[in-house]
Parts: C-alpha cells; sequence; structure tokens
C-alpha cells in the first residue's frame, strides 16, 4: 500500500553530482509506492554544519553523507557505537528532534560479501586491508565484528596505517605499501580500499598469484565496474566482490530509516546503477 506521507532525504557532498544514491534511493522509493524524493545537495565545509542542523527546516527526514563531510557529521550528531569506531558517520536521521547518526559502510561491506562468497568468513585468520582511509577504517571494524583475527593494514604512509592500528588493538597491524605481495600466501581476504584501480587513477599492482585457491578479493572501487585487481582475480578463479555490491548493500539500511520500509537489493537495480555506470564511462 502506497505511503500518503511525502518525505524527502538527500546526499550531502562536495562535489556530489557523481553519487548514484539518487538513482538508487528514487528507484526504491518508485518500485515500492512510496511519496518521497531522495536529492543531492552540494554543500562547501564551511556550509555544512548550518545545513546539518536545518535539515528539518529544510525538509528533510534524514541525509546521506559523502566526501568531505564525514567527520563533520559524526562531531555534529549523536552517533551510534559503529560510527564512532569507525570515526565517520554517513547517514543522518531525526528522531525526536535529535540528529543521529551511523555508518551503513559497516553493513554495506558485509552484506556484499555474504552474497558474493557466501561463507567467506568461516576461516578468517588472516586479511589483509590495502588503504588507511575512511573506507578501511570500516571495512577493518566489519571484519573485527566477523571475528577476524588478524588484519594487516597496507599503506604507502606507514605512519596512517600505525595510526588506524592504534584504532582497533591488536587484532590490526601495520604493514608498509612495499611488503603488499609478501602479505598475501595465507590471506582468506584481501580488500581494496584505495582509489588506485579507479577511472583516471593509476592501477593497482598486487600479484593475486601468490593468494590460496579459496581466498577472496574485494574491491571497494565501482567505477570501472571490473577494476584490473578484480579481473587478475576471476582470471585466477577467486571469489570476488565489487565496488557497487556495497554502494548497493550500504544503501539499505538509511532508506529504511527515512521511508519506513527496508528494501531489496535486486538484479533490476543493478542492472540500472551498471548501465548508468557504463554510460559515465563512455
Amino acid at each position: 500500500m502506497a505511503s500518503e506521507v511525502f518525505r524527502a532525504a538527500c546526499v550531502i557532498g562536495w562535489p556530489v553530482e557523481h553519487s548514484r544514491s539518487p538513482l538508487i534511493h528514487n528507484y526504491w522509493l518508485r518500485h515500492y509506492g512510496i511519496a518521497g524524493e531522495y536529492r543531492r545537495e552540494a554543500v562547501p565545509p564551511e556550509r555544512f554544519a548550518e545545513f546539518a542542523k536545518g535539515l528539518a527546516a529544510r525538509g528533510y527526514v534524514g541525509a546521506n553523507v559523502t566526501v568531505p563531510h564525514k567527520e563533520a557529521a559524526l562531531a555534529l550528531s549523536q552517533a551510534d557505537d559503529r560510527a564512532e569506531k569507525v570515526g565517520a558517520a554517513n547517514t543522518l536521521w531525526l528522531e525526536g528532534g535529535t540528529l543521529r547518526s551511523t555508518n551503513t559502510d559497516v553493513e554495506g561491506f558485509l552484506d556484499n560479501l555474504d552474497a558474493c562468497a557466501p561463507r567467506w568468513d568461516q576461516d578468517l585468520r588472516h586479511a589483509v586491508v590495502l588503504g588507511a582511509g575512511g573506507a578501511a577504517r570500516a571495512v577493518i571494524y566489519a571484519l573485527l565484528l566477523r571475528g577476524a583475527e588478524r588484519i594487516a593494514v597496507v599503506n604507502r604512509t606507514l605512519g596512517r596505517a600505525e595510526a588506524l592500528c592504534r584504532r582497533f588493538g591488536a587484532h590490526a597491524y601495520a604493514a608498509h605499501w612495499d611488503e603488499r605481495n609478501a602479505l598475501l600466501p595465507g590471506a582468506a581476504l584481501v580488500v581494496n580500499a584505495t582509489t588506485l584501480g579507479m577511472k583516471h587513477e593509476p592501477d593497482l599492482v598486487l600479484d593475486v598469484g601468490r593468494l590460496p585457491s579459496v581466498a577472496v578479493v574485494a574491491d571497494l572501487v565501482y567505477v570501472p565496474l571490473v577494476t584490473p585487481l578484480l579481473q587478475a582475480a576471476k582470471g585466477r578463479g577467486l571469489r570476488t566482490a565489487d565496488g557497487l555490491g556495497m554502494l548497493l548493500h550500504q544503501a539499505v539500511r538509511g532508506f529504511a530509516l527515512w521511508f519506513g520500509r527496508k528494501p531489496e537489493v535486486t538484479a533490476e537495480l543493478r542492472k540500472i546503477v551498471e548501465a548508468d555506470l557504463v554510460g559515465s564511462l563512455s
């Protein structure tokens, strides 16, 4: 039954034109017959606090937050444990007049892996995470939730990796970028949480031939859909999880919070977003 109460949400970023979130959420609104709209809001850093605090006055029940506002969103809101642990918020909603926040990248990452590589976490003794930014923080927290015993955090700036590991304790340890291939034997999972392999960025050079045959390779990059890393992993017959799947799954909880229904990530939705991504590359 269609909802009669019109609700609006948005994605706040600077820039924000690249965001596929409106495509995803507006699809779900149409699919479920919910009266609402999801928009883009380009907000520079100096205006973010004012904008976020005035969501209700602007007619919004909540928002997604993207670069460069995720840490500011955390500071301005009543954050849940997940956002606090990751150190960034990507989803805001209003609850009894209070601005609350969470980080859905954690469940987006996990739900996508569960869908693409069932039972990937059954023997999670050693994982390798490439990168030490906000995406890597969400990935590491997610892996710890699933019981990862040791997580190598590999970054071109070793100091950043060391700082990130201090945040998460004894299960995470820092490694220099030049050590990345030596860490692959015995790794159950490798995650690219850098921008390497993204359109207009250098490729990620990684010797996937050193990985065990049961290893899973995840790449958070989704433009292009199949990165050179995923292509190499598929060539070896390894199971993979792409960045588009994570993008779709991380959107689920926000939609449920704002519009009152938990949506499904379907093949039809993925095909629509895939077509949009392919169009942006042409």
